[in-house]
């Protein structure tokens, strides 16, 4: 085992609900200095776990572990922090309580403060749904919080990307007939269907056009669906699927009794500097909707990835899309924090 686990104890949850013996699975690059103001907290996204994260981690990288001590915890559902995988019943599998992105940071802030005594961070990061554990940092803890780096990830989940996220859910409930009595007949076989409904999101119309699957050895278009998407989503469990999928769906930094909802609000009280990074072709995480973001919020600066690879660009594969975040990570750690 390459990770360590927290301990959460039973966990009250925003959804009303109890989640007993939770725990968080994490893992740390570095070493934490005297003062302990050199930590980076870095989130996962759906479906991934820590080490999908090692890829913006290393020597002479804006996350350098010679200079920086990176908290990389996983996310509730994806399998190694407490998961319907994982769980116990009467609350495994199907009977998995509902858990927030809110919830996810509340426990990450424990883990930081109790486990390891930290109370400032000089930067949270992360990718897609590890985005939006990034903003809810800065909502949640901004006078913790220094800087954050959102990239390919929301403040929100907006209406359309509701809607993407549906399909998936949809075409993993149909191999059960809508029926949610027989969710517990779901196998990672169904997941199937879930990646045929990914693969025309993930990437953008570009990257199919111009067949940009080829730079990965795939021949075929047929290929690049089956052994890239298909494979990925067959290895998940459909009960960690449809977990993250809720979490994802139901993702707002203002939906807490801090904000109440007030979503513009939990914006402008974001007081970290933030670099926010949409893929210039990310078709359901929008450099739109970022764009909105980044103008209610003091400190944030919008940059845009340049990529045909649409929500992927920042999955950590293109070597140009690697650099053009590491280089604005390094930018953005080398400024002075706004309330310094």
């Amino acid at each position: 085992m390459d990770y360590e686990i927290f301990d959460l104890g039973d966990v009250a949850l925003q959804s009303g609900g109890t989640l007993p013996g939770a725990f968080l699975a994490y893992k740390t690059y570095g070493k934490l200095n005297e003062k302990k103001d050199n930590v980076i907290v870095y989130p996962t996204a759906f479906g991934d776990q820590h080490t999908q994260n090692e890829w913006l981690i290393g020597e002479g990288m804006a996350l350098d572990p010679a200079k920086y001590f990176i908290i990389v915890p996983n996310l509730l559902g994806n399998g190694l922090s407490s998961s319907p995988s994982n769980t116990p019943p009467p609350f495994d599998r199907a009977h998995f309580p509902q858990i927030t992105i809110y919830d996810n940071v509340r426990f990450q802030h424990r883990l930081v403060t109790e486990k390891f005594g930290i109370h400032q961070l000089a930067l949270v990061v992360g990718w897609s749904m590890g985005g939006i554990q990034a903003f809810q940092w800065g909502a949640s803890y901004p006078d913790m919080v220094e800087r954050i780096a959102p990239f390919a990830g929301v403040a929100k989940t907006w209406p359309h990307t509701h809607v993407v996220l549906d399909g998936m859910r949809a075409a993993l409930m149909a191999s059960v007939h809508f029926d949610s009595s027989r969710l517990d007949q779901l196998t990672s076989a169904d997941m199937r269907a879930v990646g045929r409904v990914y693969a025309g999101w993930g990437v953008s119309q570009a990257f199919y056009r111009e067949e940009v699957y080829r730079e990965l050895g795939i021949d075929s278009l047929a290929d690049f669906i089956e052994n890239v998407w298909e494979d990925s989503f067959m290895q998940m469990d459909p009960h960690n699927v449809l977990a993250m999928l809720w979490t994802g769906q139901n993702a707002d930094i203002s939906a807490n009794p801090a904000y109440n909802g007030d979503f513009d609000k939990a914006l402008s009280s974001i007081q970290a500097l933030a670099c926010i990074m949409p893929g210039s072709t990310d078709l359901f995480c929008t450099a739109e909707d970022n764009e909105y973001e980044a103008k209610l919020m003091p400190h944030a600066v919008l940059h845009p990835i340049p990529s045909n690879w649409g929500h992927f660009a920042g999955r950590g594969i293109n070597g140009a899309d690697n650099k053009f975040i590491d280089d604005n990570l390094k930018q953005l750690l080398a400024m002075t924090p706004a309330k310094a």
